[in-house]
Order: C-alpha cells, then structure tokens, then sequence
C-alpha cells in the first residue's frame, strides 16, 4: 500500500496551510528534525516546535505537547518513533490538524487508517524536506 500519494503529497504541501507543528523537534542540530525544519521555513511555512524541553528551535517558540499550542495547526509532521507516532497521530485529530506526516521510518499502519477515517490527508515513511523541491 502507498502511504505517500504524489497527489496527497503535493495537496499538504501546497494547498493544507503553512503553519506546522513538528514534533520530536528541538535544538539539537544534529537530528533530522532540525534540518527538516529549516527546510520548511525556507519554503514559506511556520514551524512549530512540539516536545518536551519545548525550547525555542529556529526563532520560533515551542510547546510539549500539541495540546499547549494556542493556534491552530495545519499539518503535524512526526519525528518520533513507530510506536509513538500513533498516539501523536491521534492527538493531531484531536486538535484539529487537516493533516500528519509521518516521517521517514515511521509507519504504523492503525494509526493510518484512524487518521484517514478522521477525515485528516495524511503521508507515512516521506519526508517533506525532500519532496518539496521537486514540486517545481
């Protein structure tokens, strides 16, 4: 099964929103997080920092969990491992995300169909860091 449909892809990229909640991201310049991070904001989107130091990553301000962001979020994009992605996943729905990524090695194939039965667009095992620049 495709967990990352060119048409999804482009659609949550382009068209969802620009303000992203990652989490698993901090200021440790050494995860992919990170750098996936500094990807999006140089194509346009607002990213904000989800874990638990909820330290400040890339001028903008972070928060533990996606329960303490006081906006709305467009996208939540997962960094953290298969067994805990799906409980984000759920998380994401229950905030009001419109829809999860799930990054590269992160799969869990429940919490992909809770999401999509949500009503949520949603892309598993992908990294958005590499997929936007080929949308030209």
């Amino acid at each position: 099964m495709g967990y990352g449909d060119e048409a999804t892809i482009r659609k949550i990229l382009t068209e969802t929103g620009d303000t992203w909640a990652v989490v698993g991201l901090s200021s440790n310049r050494d995860r992919a997080a990170y750098r996936v991070a500094q990807v999006l904001q140089q194509f346009g989107k607002r990213i904000v920092p989800v874990h638990p130091k909820a330290e400040t990553v890339h001028g903008e301000q972070g928060y533990a969990s996606l329960a303490d962001i006081p906006f709305d979020v467009d996208v939540v994009d997962v960094f953290v491992n298969s067994a805990l992605a799906g409980a984000v996943a759920d998380e994401a729905v229950a905030k009001g995300a419109k829809a999860v990524w799930f990054q590269l090695g992160v799969v869990d194939e429940d919490a992909y169909a809770r999401t999509r039965a949500a009503g949520l667009d949603m892309v598993m095992d992908r990294c958005p860091a590499i997929e936007i620049p080929r949308l030209g």
